[in-house]
């Protein structure tokens, strides 16, 4: 077996407790090799050894730790080995300021939840229970140092009892922050959509119970904003809240009152079981069990995957307790807008959607939505950071320009170096609104308000379009664009500390290229600050522009003009214009012809999106990537067979996909099943990926971008490159689409900063990236 490397940071009451000593009589048991140590923020570890082992040290890190410590978060990556020959406890690292690091909210621990339903407790059915170990941190602090006084909890003068606790060294509540119960803490109530009072205390949590059982919509407040919930097993209810939000297709996030519950409803595996239950508590995506009669169809709306989470505060807990049941947890907003934090804001923004508000008196200083995560590959990803992981910085080697990265337009979150370290933020969303465009620039003053940092560089996405681009401009500091898919690059190749050379295969939607052209299937070879652009996709033109996203008929279109010009449109049988009104084949026939909002894409996003479009599965499109998803979810799993490419010039190698597309027309005049279409399309992808890795020569190889959440696409590039024996990488604690695009923005300040230094004071900047 290969030795593999983990790197691990473990943040949470780990100091003071013998966590150095346990980390390292476990290492040895194991046969680990590496070492421990203390840092400012927490205590940070690098073990090798074979995976087995690797994975059984993790899982123990949690298991068995010494009985005082508790984990708040633990980070792990998986890197490749550095040949440690013993495994050694090192001297503390005292570097950095501990006040630059706010811990995330950290879903309800198992203590305070058992004082939550004892009746015994004096906190019996307190919904805003919390200790050092759980409870809100980043949702509630307003400045740094983190003190009651710096937070929402400030308004809250903690009462005698609660006093005590918080000056004991020896109680769990020892300067935990939040501390407060029902005679000092923040009270419930519940409200009609007039904003009337219907009740307060448990009344207010029994009144939103029976609501949701008679089938109505309850906006609850939770820890970073407000959650939209009705019974997942009532289709009326779960089909009118999609009337009134305005989410007509995309699938619903599930919460269950239980770990089983959650078995029930889906397939989950031991490592999905963890975690959903562990500290972070995202939304996990798991296989949905087809006989699972709990929830209704339209809580998926015909995925094969449900997306689950478990109560994460003491009042989810309650509700949840009292239903029995599974709810719909969706985000409390219309479409495309920013998660609600006020009780006045939800009143305006989601009257027309709740008919109960279930709110409390604790203001939400920042909102936080859920973070969504899978396991791929034997380990988890993040596609969506959220609640539980932001803030968490990258930490780096060196120390970093204070730079200010806003990111891309959709999926948007931002960055910012402070020291040696990079924060993320918590995802914000699609720029399409001006209450999202409003959130989007209340985040980027208040990284800066919060860490104390005036940065002097704003790194953008190189699109002068993008809303995040034009904030960026309007900023009195030096304005540097990166290109979007270099970013991904580099974004993926920080999380897994690679140094260039390094072959980046970014394959998503669109990004604008440095030739002015619309890029998305990118195979881009890192060197040093910049890139060469090694291979791409054929490009096609889109008809209508952005129009073309959310209509994949046009992306097939497009394909099909770019490989028969326009006697395609002399062919009225043809498959391509069946979903075309007569009138919509003229328009559409002229503006081709004149390249008339038709901008070239190379778009493998786009691709996908044309052949979802020729095997039938979706014409247009309810939410960005469905036909993509439907690609994938109806690809068989057993096929091995693949279309093929042509191969056209060296620089760029171009991928010339029009063999692929005719060999699928074929197929489906044949009438193959679309399942076999669609996995002999993907393979094909994974082919090339493959192919291209050969003609280029280099053995690292990064998959990132938004279709490499592709599960399908991902694994099977992973097996098949290393099979050919290249070592492949990819996202694991940072969103493969554009929610970790700052962070690659970041990563290119930085190497063209390092790049621009004399020799003398570049030399040890080839670890810049280095993630620590």
């Amino acid at each position: 077996m290969p030795v593999e490397r983990v790197k691990a940071a473990l943040r949470g009451a780990v100091q003071g407790v013998g966590f150095r000593p346990f980390v390292y009589r476990l290492a040895n048991e194991l046969g680990l090799g590496g070492w421990v140590l203390n840092s400012s923020q927490g205590v940070f570890v690098e073990a090798e050894g074979e995976r087995g082992a690797l994975d059984e040290f993790i899982v123990r890190l949690d298991r068995d730790k010494p009985p005082r410590a508790v984990i708040f978060s633990r980070e792990t990556t998986f890197l490749r080995a550095k040949g440690y020959s013993d495994f050694e406890i090192r001297y503390s690292d005292s570097a950095g300021e501990k006040s630059a690091l706010i811990l995330p909210d950290i879903a309800t621990c198992g203590d305070c939840l058992a004082e939550v339903f004892d009746p015994a407790d004096r906190r019996h059915h307190y919904p805003f229970t919390n200790c050092t170990n759980c409870g809100p941190r980043f949702s509630i602090v307003e400045a740094l140092p983190y003190d009651r006084p710096n937070t929402s909890m400030k308004s809250f003068e903690m009462c005698g009892q609660c006093h005590a606790e918080y000056h004991d060294p020896e109680n769990r509540r020892f300067h935990a922050q939040p501390n407060a119960c029902p005679d000092c803490g923040p009270r419930l109530r519940l409200l009609d959509a007039s904003g009337a009072g219907l009740g307060d205390r448990h009344d207010a949590l029994s009144g939103a119970a029976r609501a949701i059982r008679e089938g109505r919509i309850v906006a609850l407040k939770g820890l970073g904003g407000f959650h939209l919930m009705v019974d997942a097993g009532n289709e009326s209810a779960v089909r009118r809240l999609r009337e009134r939000k305005k989410r007509e297709e995309k699938p619903l996030a599930v919460m269950v009152p239980s770990a089983l519950v959650a078995d029930g409803l889906g397939r989950v595996s031991e490592r999905e079981g963890r975690l959903l239950s562990s500290p972070e508590a995202p939304i996990v995506l798991i296989e949905r069990r087809g006989d699972a009669t709990e929830l209704a169809p339209a809580v998926t709306a015909g995925s094969p995957l449900v997306g689950l989470m478990l109560p994460n505060t003491p009042l989810h807990h309650l509700l949840l307790r009292e239903l029995g049941f599974p709810v719909v947890a969706t985000s409390g907003n219309l479409s495309d807008e920013p998660i609600c934090i006020d009780e006045a804001e939800a009143l305006t923004r989601l009257g027309a959607i709740a008919d109960l508000f279930l709110t409390h008196d604790r203001p939400i200083v920042r909102h936080v939505d859920d973070s969504v995560a899978r396991i791929i590959l034997g380990g988890e990803q993040v596609l969506r950071r959220a609640r539980g992981y932001a803030p968490l910085p990258v930490a780096t080697n060196l120390e970093l320009p204070c730079t200010l990265a806003v990111g891309a337009h959709l999926k948007n979150a931002v960055a910012m170096s402070v020291g040696s370290n990079i924060f993320i933020s918590q995802h914000i969303g699609d720029l399409e609104t001006p209450a999202a465009h409003e959130a989007f620039a209340r985040v980027c003053r208040d990284f800066q308000t919060l860490y104390d940092a005036a940065p002097d560089r704003v790194a953008c996405d190189l699109h002068p379009e993008y809303l995040s681009t034009k904030f960026a401009a309007d900023q009195p500091t030096r304005l540097l664009p990166v290109q979007h898919h270099f970013a991904h690059v580099l974004s993926c190749m920080t999380e897994n500390e690679l140094e260039p050379p390094v072959l980046g295969v970014c394959w998503d939607g669109t990004g604008l290229g440095d030739d002015g052209t619309i890029w998305g299937g990118e195979f881009l070879l890192a060197r040093g600050p910049s890139f060469d652009r090694v291979a791409c996709f054929r490009t096609f033109p889109l008809p209508g522009g952005d129009r073309a996203v959310r209509e994949p008929r046009r992306c097939a279109l497009g394909m099909m003009y770019e490989i028969g010009g326009d006697a395609v449109f002399d062919e009225p049988d043809h498959p391509v214009l069946r979903h075309f009104a007569a009138n919509e084949r003229k328009l559409l026939r002229q503006a081709l012809a004149r390249g008339v909002n038709t901008p070239a894409t190379s778009s493998a996003g786009r691709l996908f999106d044309g052949v979802a479009s020729l095997a039938g599965l979706r014409q247009e499109a309810a939410f960005e990537g469905q036909a993509a998803m439907l690609l994938e979810q109806v690809a068989e799993p057993a096929v091995e067979e693949s279309y093929s490419w042509d191969w056209q010039g060296d620089s760029p190698i171009v991928v010339d996909w029009a063999p692929a597309m005719n060999a699928i027309l074929a197929d489906l005049a044949d009438s193959v099943p679309v399942g076999i279409v669609a996995a002999k399309f993907h393979n094909a992808l994974v082919d090339a990926i493959v192919e291209v890795a050969r003609r280029v020569g280099e053995p690292d190889i990064v998959l990132t971008g938004g279709c490499f959440q592709n599960r399908r696409l991902t694994e099977r590039s992973v097996k098949k490159l290393r099979e050919e024996g290249f070592v492949p990488h990819w996202h694991q604690r940072v969103p493969p689409n554009d929610g970790g695009i700052a962070l690659g923005q970041i990563a290119a300040v930085a190497r063209r900063e390092a790049a621009s230094l004399p020799p003398r004071e570049r030399a040890g900047t080839d670890e810049l990236l280095a993630v620590g």
